[in-house]
């Protein structure tokens, strides 16, 4: 009997807080986009995902408040920036200085509560949005949709409700590296393996990357933290017991 080949997809979740941090994959096997809608509907809170069609079902549901990513709208600039003349000051960096300021606020507030992060935003972000928002409807009149300076602007204007989401809430992330700094390790070790066997193997595989994922989310070495987790969990015996063996409820050593 010949052997046939499933496509899966690994969908990363990704919560950094910071009291506690999670990274949780999911294995779904083909594009079960209704298995996600179950999964992610669950969530009133925001998500964020990539410009990509298989999510919208996603960010149509009610109660999900979809965002977008600053990173990739930074990144479509950027390109624009690399085929503008040499040694000449362009729109590309107009835009680039823009969203630049945005992320320096975002460095300035990191140690902040949610509720001061919100404040900062709203009196520091608002303002920068306002401006970028004001010279993208003034220069997309002006640029072809075909090169890519227009391309970094029309993404910039049809995801822009989503781009600004992200100042509503001190706890809403401006990107998704998290997320993508998360999968490197499983994008890299793909490379590596191909495939995984079987779909429980793919789903074992996802259960072990979000342990990993998880405990290097809160500053621990992760051999180190699952010989402190697995040497006393047969002595676990209550809710506590568990709970004091979280990432990020405990500080085990290195062994030397």
């Amino acid at each position: 009997m010949a052997a046939v080949t499933q496509f899966a997809e690994l969908l990363a979740q990704s919560q950094q807080a910071v009291d506690a941090g999670f990274d949780v994959f999911d294995m779904f096997v083909h594009q079960a986009v209704d298995t996600r809608a179950a999964l992610m509907g669950q969530i009133a809170q925001g998500q964020q995902a990539l410009d990509l069609f298989r999510y919208n079902a996603l960010g149509a549901q009610a109660g999900v408040e979809r965002l977008g990513c600053w990173a990739h709208a930074r990144r479509k600039f950027v390109d624009a920036q690399k085929v503008q003349p040499k040694g000449k000051t362009g729109r590309a960096d107009i835009a680039l200085n823009l969203i630049n300021k945005l992320y320096g606020i975002e460095r300035d507030l990191k140690n902040s509560d949610d509720e001061n992060r919100k404040a900062g935003r709203h009196e520091r972000s608002l303002p920068v949005l306002a401006h970028l928002k004001s010279w993208m409807e003034k220069t997309q009149p002006q640029v072809t949709a075909q090169n890519a300076l227009g391309k970094a602007i029309n993404y910039l204007a049809s995801n822009w409700n989503k781009l600004e989401r992200y100042v509503e809430e001190g706890y809403l992330p401006i990107d998704n590296n998290a997320a993508e700094r998360a999968i490197r390790p499983f994008v890299i070790g793909r490379k590596n393996w191909l495939f995984s066997d079987t779909p429980k193997g793919a789903t074992a595989s996802a259960q072990l990357y979000s342990v990993v994922e998880t405990a290097k989310a809160n500053g621990q070495e992760p051999y180190a933290w699952l010989r402190h987790t697995l040497e006393r969990l047969p002595q676990a015996s209550s809710v506590e017991d568990y709970e004091a063996l979280l990432p990020w409820n405990c500080s085990p050593v290195s062994p030397s």
